[in-house]
């Protein structure tokens, strides 16, 4: 991402920051057009000798850039351009070096902005900016070209024309001397004979070197075109199988919390400039098939016809091309998608505004279809296939929209805001297969007029798979599908295959990515090494790139039960990551948080603490509950039982730690109040507006805890969950709720079973875990 995509994302008051940094000297239109040239050429200091000719080219690279803006709406920007680029030869033109260092501050100071707006510093990628420059350099060397035909063309007819006068007018003479032949002969029409007979031959020479240099003309431009043809098709395959592709990978990562690198605002920049060249160039080639039907029988071209239609073809097909791959989702629906829920999503044409498809407002309908019809629709995107309507598996409500054109963004696109999927007609299970197993996508499909209807064009656009659930109880492993899903899925896949074993390497990126968009925190080495360990059930080479090589399975991954318990890995994992976001994110960043950790690990390390020790894990028996674990008196380890979400709503883990005097060091030798007295509740001295005093919930240990301090449980005693060393509590037996979960019927009593108000995920452990 170039610095001045960053600086155009930043806050209002920032971006204001930005444009007092630009001023007459160096103004902000030429820093916006120019943003990738500009800095893939000063981004790194140039050597005094290479700063000499920077003005010049400079300027040349402002009036290129300039050529280009051939709509109306970016007339003042050309100007602007232009006589930016004089007053940059005019005062700069004998110092381009001081031009060049000004330049420099000014970039140094926008990214002092951004470092400061973001809080990260920026690190530029010269690879990346070198080939946007490329690409750009390309394009506009197209554009030369692709001008160059145009007068060509223009010189063409203008050769053709003068040769049809010639041609009629030396007919003209050669009737006119018939005639006099025929006529009795006399001195002067001898003469006149002769004179004519000259002027037929004098023509008829001239006649046969214009007819050589058009015939040779003819297949200079054709030669040309073909060329320009070539280079569009080159440059169009880097912008849509490269750029967009990525932009597309990368949206689909995201779902995964990877941040996103691309801009689809400078694709769009990019294919706009393809559409208006593959366009030119089309008519182009159609305007020399038209001269060439227009010439004079006999210097017509038979094999330059059949050339220029094979031209055309191509050149009309590079267009079907850039129209149909532009059509892209700029905001996918949710891909863990909830039944009588409203969604919403965004489809955007990149070459809308530039081939003003908006002159005929395209309508877009959304429909959603399975894994096989995704598949029969690829499939049949042939001529033969061709009008064939995928068959529905689901209705949704308000599916159709019409697309705007902004003209100040220059953005063609539709929001649907209040879709809502009001069934769901389910695939055969196959074996083990649950409904949140099942991927399916939305369709979205258009017709768009090209050229005020010369040419019209179907076309469609799938989203990202999406797993439809009917309660909130299915969305972990909704999500389990989904995360596999984007994780791993080759490029130019059949849809929506992905592979059933990964590396645990490539599965514990997933999970860290994973865990630090949602927290805010990393996963360090030790963490993944423990989140290894839970899957795998086994012991671990001590060497990482064996484990990282080591494979994982779909099935260990969320389909397997976790020793002695009833969920599984992604269960637990996904509990985790929940609750550290709503309730532990700053004690986690803030590593107050042991977190992973084996429950033997951490009493062995504060078995050899000082009484009072502590230290916070996520538990291994309860979904989502975080224990505090601490030495007592005679080097005894105990644990509080889990806190949960519902437990941490009510009164904070800071606040928890706060109550219990028992608790004195964070592990190894941290005084508590130290790293967790800026997280503490302050007490609230006044009373309430309607005269009441608000009471204060406050966590204590109960009174035997004293003599028997095996028995410390949390608050919320009508849990079962066992603490550290109890043997009063005998672990309760799991009821099996997976066959259930994952069956139809589940589906259906869930249909008819509204949600209550509790949190989607406390059900779920309550259901597994009581």
């Amino acid at each position: 991402m170039t610095l001045w995509t960053r600086a155009q994302q930043l806050p209002p008051e920032c971006l204001q920051k930005v444009r007092m940094i630009y001023v007459d000297h160096f103004p902000i239109e030429v820093r916006h057009c120019l943003a990738s040239w500009i800095e893939s050429r000063i981004w790194t200091a140039e050597p005094e000798d290479q700063q000499r000719s920077f003005v010049n080219e400079l300027v040349q690279e402002i009036q290129t850039n300039a050529d280009l803006m051939l709509s109306p709406d970016m007339f003042v920007t050309k100007m602007k351009l232009l006589e930016a680029a004089k007053n940059f030869h005019m005062q700069y033109s004998h110092a381009p070096q001081e031009l060049y260092a000004y330049m420099r501050r000014c970039l140094a100071l926008e990214m002092e902005v951004i470092q400061n707006a973001m809080g990260t510093p920026y690190v530029a990628q010269p690879h990346t900016e070198r080939k946007y420059s490329e690409l750009i350099t390309g394009l506009q060397t197209v554009r030369q070209k692709v001008n160059i035909a145009g007068e060509e063309i223009r010189s063409l007819q203008a050769n053709i024309e003068s040769l049809s006068l010639q041609y009629h007018e030396c007919l003209k003479n050669k009737g006119h001397m018939n005639y006099l032949q025929q006529q009795t002969v006399t001195t002067e029409r001898r003469d006149l004979v002769a004179c004519l007979r000259g002027q037929i031959e004098d023509t008829e020479r001239k006649l046969n070197a214009l007819v050589a240099q058009i015939t040779q003309s003819q297949m200079e431009l054709v030669d040309h075109m073909k060329e320009n043809i070539t280079n569009l098709r080159q440059l169009q395959s880097q912008v849509l199988d490269d750029e967009l592709i990525k932009w597309k990978r990368e949206q689909q990562l995201s779902g995964n919390g990877v941040p996103m690198q691309s801009n689809l605002n400078t694709i769009q920049e990019w294919c706009e400039l393809l559409a208006d060249l593959i366009w030119t160039t089309r008519q182009q080639v159609n305007n020399v098939a038209r001269i060439n039907s227009k010439t004079i029988v006999e210097l017509r071209q038979p094999h330059l016809a059949e050339m220029l239609d094979d031209m055309s073809k191509q050149v009309t097909g590079l267009l079907s091309t850039l129209v149909t791959s532009t059509f892209v989702i700029e905001k996918q629906p949710p891909q863990v998608m909830k039944t009588n829920t409203r969604f919403t999503a965004t489809v955007r044409l990149l070459v809308g505004g530039q081939l003003n498809v908006y002159m005929t407002p395209p309508r877009v309908s959304v429909v959603i279809i399975s894994e096989q019809q995704a598949q029969l629709l690829l499939k049949s995107d042939t001529q033969a296939g061709k009008g064939k309507q995928p068959v529905e598996c689901g209705d949704i409500l308000n599916n159709t929209g019409t697309m705007e054109y902004q003209p100040t963004s220059r953005q063609l696109s539709v929001s649907f805001r209040n879709m809502q999927l009001r069934k769901i007609k389910r695939a055969e299970k196959k074996g083990t297969e649950s409904v949140m197993d099942e991927k399916l996508t939305l369709l979205f499909q258009s017709q768009f007029n090209v050229g005020g209807g010369e040419l019209v064009f179907q076309v469609w656009t799938l989203s990202l798979p999406v797993v439809v659930i009917v309660h909130g109880n299915q969305e972990p492993h909704g999500w389990a599908t989904v995360t596999w899903d984007n994780a791993f899925s080759p490029p130019g896949r059949v849809p929506f295959a992905v592979p059933d074993k990964v590396t645990w390497g490539q599965l514990a990126e997933t999970l860290s990515l994973k865990f630090s968009s949602a927290t805010g925190g990393s996963l360090s080495e030790d963490n993944l090494r423990f989140l290894a360990e839970k899957i795998f059930r086994t012991s671990l080479p001590l060497n990482t790139m064996e484990l990282n090589a080591m494979a994982v399975s779909w099935t260990q991954f969320c389909k397997d039960a976790l020793p002695e318990r009833n969920f599984t890995f992604w269960e637990w994992f996904y509990m985790v990551v929940k609750v550290t976001r709503d309730y532990l994110r700053t004690l986690w960043c803030d590593r107050l948080i042991m977190g992973f950790i084996q429950k033997k690990q951490a009493e062995d390390m504060l078995s050899k603490c000082p009484p009072g020790t502590f230290l916070l894990r996520f538990s291994d028996s309860e979904l989502g509950g975080i224990t505090i674990a601490w030495t007592g008196d005679g080097n005894e380890v105990f644990s509080l039982q889990p806190f949960t979400s519902r437990d941490l709503m009510l009164r904070s883990l800071a606040d928890r730690v706060f109550d219990l005097t028992q608790l004195q060091f964070l592990y190894p030798n941290v005084p508590k109040d130290d790293v967790f007295s800026k997280y503490y509740t302050k007490p609230e001295n006044e009373m309430l507006k309607n005269g009441y005093v608000k009471p204060v919930l406050v966590t204590t240990l109960p009174p035997y805890m004293s003599s028997s301090p095996a028995y410390a449980h949390s608050p919320d005693s009508h849990r079962n969950t066992p603490s550290v060393n109890s043997s009063y509590f005998g672990e309760a037996t799991p009821i099996q709720v997976d066959s259930l979960m994952n069956s139809d019927l589940f589906e259906q009593i869930r249909a008819y079973e509204p949600d209550n108000q509790s949190d989607d995920f406390d059900i779920y452990s309550d259901m597994c875990l009581k």
